[in-house]
């Protein structure tokens, strides 16, 4: 049963209450021309009314959440390998992480991205409110990271690398580098460390290290706030503990 007599709101938020996916991929849907309404190409910023007007994302229709469904919503943590697309979908027929969840049972989307070549923990789901949380700067979630880098690395090394700079224009916010273990790799000797880091900015770590001419040779997100990838092989996801469901709708 849909639901009516609701006041106008943004198609990307509609997008997002629906659980078809997040507010920054939505706007992209929008920008691209993949979705419409009613049956019209639609525009970013535009308003629609739930229940009324009809929206349909790459032809297939958007039916809005039940009234009084209590917002049941799904969480699940994803573990990523090297070499998938953090996207629901992909104009160049490369693996994406849609095809790792394909058996959740119901549409979730990733909260924020890790890029192509980096693995570890992704979280998806359909609620759109916790989504926006997560990502939004203001909330300071820390997630925490394994690099191994191709050198053998000094504390005084390791000291460098923590500090702050401006990359691109922007002054990065503090960030944390721990040594965890020195290692051995296809012969050469590498240095294990944890960055921790309280934003998301593209490809940061990727950018600190090559600034500082240090290679990267993996790069595993290990946790999130409270959730830890501990227990999840390669290519494997599991639901959400209540726990940890709570955990999450208490981030404010």
């Amino acid at each position: 049963m849909q639901q009516k007599n609701m006041e106008p709101i943004r198609l990307q938020k509609y997008l997002t209450d629906c659980g078809v996916m997040s507010r920054r991929a939505s706007e992209k849907e929008i920008l691209a021309g993949h979705v419409s309404v009613n049956g019209i190409p639609a525009s970013l910023g535009q308003k629609i009314t739930p229940g009324e007007d009809t929206v349909t994302v790459r032809g297939k229709p958007v039916v809005p959440r039940p009234a009084g469904s209590g917002g049941d919503y799904t969480y699940i943590l994803l573990n990523k390998p090297a070499g998938y697309v953090t996207t629901m979908s992909d104009d160049g027929g490369r693996k994406t992480v849609a095809d790792l969840i394909r058996d959740v049972g119901t549409r979730v989307y990733p909260v924020g991205r890790l890029d192509l070549w980096s693995d570890g923990l992704l979280l998806c789901t359909d609620d759109g409110e916790v989504t926006n949380r997560l990502l939004h700067p203001s909330h300071e979630v820390p997630k925490q990271y394994l690099a191994t880098l191709n050198a053998l690395l000094t504390e005084e090394d390791l000291a460098a690398l923590a500090e702050p700079f401006e990359l691109e224009g922007y002054m990065l916010r503090p960030f944390g580098v721990d040594f965890v273990r020195y290692a051995k790799q296809g012969g050469a000797n590498t240095t294990v460390v944890r960055f921790t880091l309280w934003e998301g900015r593209n490809r940061e770590i990727r950018k600190i290290c090559a600034h500082y001419g240090v290679t990267l040779s993996r790069l595993t997100r290990i946790a999130i706030g409270e959730l830890s990838l501990k227990g999840i092989a390669p290519g494997n996801w599991r639901r959400l503990t209540p726990e940890e469901t709570a955990y999450l709708k208490s981030i404010h």
